[in-house]
């Protein structure tokens, strides 16, 4: 009886997990039609869910969320969940967020990435999900047009594991291979803009004058190496003359993500403080 009872309590967490996805969730674009490199053999495995959250990804992907034309700002932003780099947490750090921008005329694009810390895996932060996270910018830039999509405004957000590659990104980039056979590669992988919700790894973060300008959110309840990492970090922009705006929301932890059925408060409403950002920084502004 005993364990009939605690499968059903799984069953019933997990149900109530999957309700949080959204639906009609739209088709994922691999970044790689032969598979990515190094991954090609495990390129046709399927994803493994439990409840929102996603692993076993061999075939790392875009699940585009993009405005109708008329509604369209040009503007366009990555969002990579976070998970500890064990797994994706699609719900509330990728779906529901991409729904709200898309509604809001920006082109959001949920990535799912090689996870370098799950059970048994053989990848890596800085090699494998960090070329997903720029073949991601430069497929988009490639697409742009289709998209209606400004190549200066492709911008990357993520939370906690997810924040690190956001980051990442930011920090190191290229301009892309304009002889390549591939026209994604062609593509300049550098981001517009980052954002870091409440990012972990900021101690590995550098800072560089040019760096693209940065929104940053985070819990003041949080670990102190994200809290008053973020803090630190805001003062290394400040001084490197960064463009950079700090949150640290004074009743909030780790992982309050976006929910649109959110209790109200202050973190709740931290994508309306991006979406304002963006239009202050002039990322944001209405299609010509």
């Amino acid at each position: 009886m005993k364990s009939v009872l605690v499968g059903l309590i799984v069953l019933l967490s997990s149900a109530t997990a999957f309700a949080e996805l959204p639906k009609d969730i739209p088709t994922a674009i691999p970044l790689w039609s032969q598979g990515a490199p190094g991954s090609e053999s495990r390129m046709k495995e399927a994803e493994e869910f439990v409840g929102e959250n996603c692993g076993n990804v061999h075939n790392p992907s875009l699940t585009p969320y993009v405005p109708a034309k008329d509604k369209a700002t040009g503007t366009a932003v990555i969002i990579c969940p976070g998970g500890g780099h064990s797994k994706l947490c699609l719900g509330h750090e990728g779906y529901a967020l991409a729904e709200w921008f898309r509604d809001r005329g920006i082109a959001a694009f949920v990535l799912k990435y090689r996870l370098a810390r799950e059970k048994g895996s053989a990848y890596t932060i800085q090699v494998h999900a960090m070329a997903d996270t720029r073949r991601a910018l430069r497929l988009i830039r490639s697409r742009a047009a289709e998209w209606n999509i400004k190549t200066d405004r492709v911008g990357i957000l993520g939370f906690s594991a997810g924040g690190e590659l956001a980051a990442y990104a930011a920090m190191k980039h290229d301009a892309g291979q304009k002889d390549a056979t591939d026209v994604i590669e062609q593509q300049s992988c550098r981001t517009d803009f980052q954002a870091l919700i409440y990012p972990g790894s900021s101690a590995t973060f550098t800072v560089e004058t040019g760096m693209p300008p940065a929104f940053i959110a985070a819990g003041i309840n949080d670990r102190p190496d994200i809290s008053e990492g973020m803090a630190s970090l805001y003062l290394k922009y400040k001084a490197a003359k960064v463009p950079a705006e700090l949150h640290l929301f004074a009743n909030s932890g780790h992982g309050f993500g976006y929910r649109h059925n959110a209790k109200p408060s202050a973190a709740a409403r931290w994508p309306e403080r991006f979406t304002e950002w963006l239009s202050d920084t002039g990322l944001l502004q209405a299609m010509e």
